[in-house]
C-alpha cells in the first residue's frame, strides 16, 4: 500500500518541526514531572491528578507520532510555479459572480489548510474545484448554501 504523500509549504514543514521539538522536549518533561508529583500522593487507584497526566502524555506522545509520519511523508509545495494554472502553492484571487466579493486562498495540502488563514486544502471543495484551472476561468462549487460560481482574476 504506497503511503499518502503530505503536501507542505516550506513554512508549514518548518512549523511542524518546531510543534514536534516542543513535544519532545518541553511538553514530555513537564508531564513527566506531574506524573512523578502525582505518584508522590500515593494511591493512583483515585487520583485524578495522575489520570489527567497520563491522558496528556498519550495525546503528546500520539501527536509526536502523527508529526513524525507527516514529516516523513512530506513534499514540498513551493508558490511561484508559473501563474499559468491553479497548483499546490497557488494564491488565487477569486470574484463570487453572485455577490461581486472577492476572496483570496493559497492552495495548501489538507494538513496545512487553515480556511480562517485564507489557507484551503487541494482536497477541498473549492480546491478541487480550482486546481488546474487558469486565469478567468469560472468555476462552481456546491457549498451548503447552494451552488457558489467563482470566477478567477489573478494566480500568483
Amino acid at each position: 500500500m504506497k503511503k499518502k504523500e503530505v503536501f507542505l509549504t516550506p513554512e508549514g514543514y518548518k512549523k511542524l518541526e518546531r510543534e514536534l521539538e516542543e513535544l519532545k522536549t518541553v511538553r514530555r518533561r513537564e508531564i513527566a514531572e506531574r506524573i512523578k508529583q502525582a505518584l508522590e500522593f500515593g494511591d493512583i487507584s483515585e487520583n485524578s491528578e495522575y489520570d489527567e497526566a497520563k491522558r496528556e502524555q498519550a495525546f503528546v506522545e500520539g501527536r509526536i507520532l502523527t508529526i513524525e509520519k507527516m514529516l516523513r511523508h512530506a513534499r514540498l509545495i513551493e508558490g511561484g510555479h508559473g501563474t499559468e494554472e491553479v497548483t499546490l502553492g497557488s494564491t488565487v484571487l477569486l470574484k463570487d459572480l453572485e455577490f461581486g466579493d472577492e476572496v483570496e486562498y493559497t492552495i495548501v495540502g489538507s494538513e496545512e489548510a487553515d480556511p480562517g488563514a485564507y489557507k484551503i486544502s487541494n482536497e477541498s471543495p473549492v480546491g478541487k474545484a480550482l486546481m488546474g484551472r487558469r486565469k478567468g476561468d469560472v468555476v462552481e462549487v456546491s457549498a451548503p448554501i447552494g451552488l457558489v460560481r467563482y470566477q478567477i482574476l489573478n494566480i500568483r
